[in-house]
């Protein structure tokens, strides 16, 4: 587009100081013509551009002029380089590459490597093609439509995509649900069979509540536990170093919040002979209960 042809020359002008139009031209895979015209219209838009001829001549922004809000710096730069990059591990677009090929020095790009953020996880062979396919249901407003696998079972969805959310450590797409009139969050790893359908929709108003992904999901199922000192490792990554009590045995001892019964037990399990529920009373009878299970299982 050429707006942001426009953008990206201003930005390299403002790096580079003097650059020539044969540059910008390969820079931008158009003809000199097309840069001359663009020149012009960046000097109708307010910013003076000089040119000059001869060894060490070029295109440049006249050195009184001082351009604020409209370029970056170099930690900026690298910062969208960063953030693209991001995103560049869950898409097969090589957005954060393409831009830095077009206005990124060197400099720049060792700035953005400094950092690596890799939100892909194991799966984003299939990742990615989700991704891709809810983004463009959602640019031209059409329902989506999958198959769904959860605690309550299996089912076909239907939904109006609004957002693409990464949170809790997992991607979500948050829209309409055709079936329940309402809006819901599903996690992209528990769909499959994800088309886009012919059925196109009106944007909804999105209420305040609904924006705050998550907001409706409360820790208030109080556990108490004492777990061996070898995984004090996991409970740090979990809630940070100041969330259990260290006793003279050397064990720590939790009192921790719960969203739900079976996410406790689901916790407490992966932990083996590890830990050991002190209360409330009917978990300490649940996890007898669950241990008797497996026991028998083995037993049979």
């Amino acid at each position: 587009m050429k707006i942001d042809r426009l953008i990206g020359i201003i930005t390299i002008l403002q790096q580079k100081k003097t650059v020539t139009a044969p540059y910008l031209a390969e820079k931008f895979e158009v003809s000199r013509r097309t840069i001359n015209r663009d020149i012009e219209d960046i000097c109708k838009a307010g910013i003076p551009i000089v040119t000059t001829q001869g060894v060490g001549g070029g295109i440049s922004i006249m050195e009184e002029f001082f351009l604020d809000t409209t370029v970056f710096t170099e930690q900026e730069l690298a910062a969208i380089f960063t953030g693209l990059k991001t995103l560049d591990s869950v898409s097969y677009s090589a957005s954060a590459e393409k831009l830095a090929q077009k206005i990124g020095g060197n400099s720049v790009i060792k700035l953005a490597d400094n950092m690596v953020i890799d939100l892909s996880s194991y799966y984003k062979d299939d990742l990615a093609p989700k991704l891709d396919q809810i983004k463009q249901a959602m640019k031209e407003s059409k329902c989506i439509a999958f198959h769904y696998c959860y605690n309550k079972g299996e089912a076909d969805k239907r939904i109006e995509p609004y957002r693409i959310v990464f949170k809790w450590s997992d991607w979500y797409v948050f829209g309409f649900c055709k079936q329940r009139q309402d809006f819901r969050t599903y996690k992209l790893r528990r769909l499959w069979d994800l088309r886009i359908t012919d059925e196109t929709f009106s944007i909804r108003e999105i209420p305040e509540e609904k924006k705050r992904f998550g907001s409706h999901i409360t820790d208030d199922y109080v556990v108490t536990a004492v777990y061996d000192a070898s995984v004090k490792y996991r409970l740090v990554e979990k809630y940070g170093p100041g969330s259990f009590a260290e006793q003279e045995d050397g064990t720590l001892y939790t009192e921790w919040g719960f969203t739900t019964q079976d996410g406790a037990v689901e916790w407490f399990l992966s932990f083996g002979d590890k830990v050991k529920v002190l209360g409330p009373p009917e978990m300490v009878e649940i996890m007898k209960s669950t241990l008797d299970s497996i026991k028998n299982l083995y037993e049979s």
